[in-house]
């Protein structure tokens, strides 16, 4: 007798954390489903690495959800006009996307109590990122408690775990853990100006850390560069 998968929401950008997020979730035996938000990106070719990742990993389910954070403003990632920063900021830097996390995971969390799932997937890291608040332990933890007081599974049913299982790695440790688990990361895009062809700048921020996570790691960098 075959006993049934647990249902799980993943969070996928198509980027190289949320491909190794997947796969962990498939390693302990998650039935996955994705879920990819196009909230007005400039680097809009992502969606298509999170479709490619998606149909590598047959995943039970892929939506993608239009959310336009871009009328909202206030970012570099959404305002065409405010140039991608190339070093790394003090503060927060201006790629930061307002209340993005907490949007994601609220519609993740919504598609989760329909489907039935206790579990939510969610690529955030603390460590090797680029400052921003909504990628933090505290923040994970602080969501999963008003997941559980916010909707009615949470009250009623079983709850919710939010899963954060890159939180505390660095980049080249990701790399690794995905690599153990047979992540393609030339199927992978983590540049914030990407061509519409999904070549990478490799001059950005995020491009920089994926650059020193693969050297660190000693892993051949597969990414197509401009």
């Amino acid at each position: 007798m075959s006993i049934e998968q647990a249902k799980a929401v993943i969070l996928v950008s198509g980027g190289l954390d949320s491909a190794t997020t997947i796969a962990y979730a498939q390693s302990k035996h998650f039935l996955c489903h994705a879920l990819s938000i196009d909230y007005g990106q400039r680097h809009i070719s992502e969606l298509n690495f999170a479709r490619g990742l998606c149909g590598h990993f047959n995943v039970a389910e892929h939506k993608v959800i239009k959310v336009d954070l871009a009328a909202l403003g206030g970012s570099a990632l959404t305002d065409t006009s405010q140039q991608i920063p190339t070093e790394k900021s003090a503060g927060i830097p201006s790629t930061y996307v307002p209340a993005r996390n907490t949007i994601m995971l609220s519609i993740a969390l919504g598609w989760a109590e329909v489907l039935g799932a206790q579990d939510v997937f969610i690529g955030a890291n603390a460590v090797d990122y680029s400052g921003y608040p909504d990628c933090r332990p505290e923040y994970i933890d602080a969501y999963e408690r008003v997941a559980n007081l916010a909707t009615k599974a949470g009250v009623e049913g079983s709850g919710f775990r939010i899963h954060a299982p890159l939180i505390d790695l660095k980049k080249a440790d990701i790399i690794k853990v995905g690599y153990k688990l047979g992540v393609d990361f030339s199927q992978t895009i983590s540049c914030y100006q990407a061509s519409p062809s999904g070549a990478a700048c490799g001059i950005c921020d995020s491009c920089r850390i994926r650059k020193e996570g693969f050297l660190e790691a000693e892993i051949d960098d597969p990414t197509v560069y401009v």
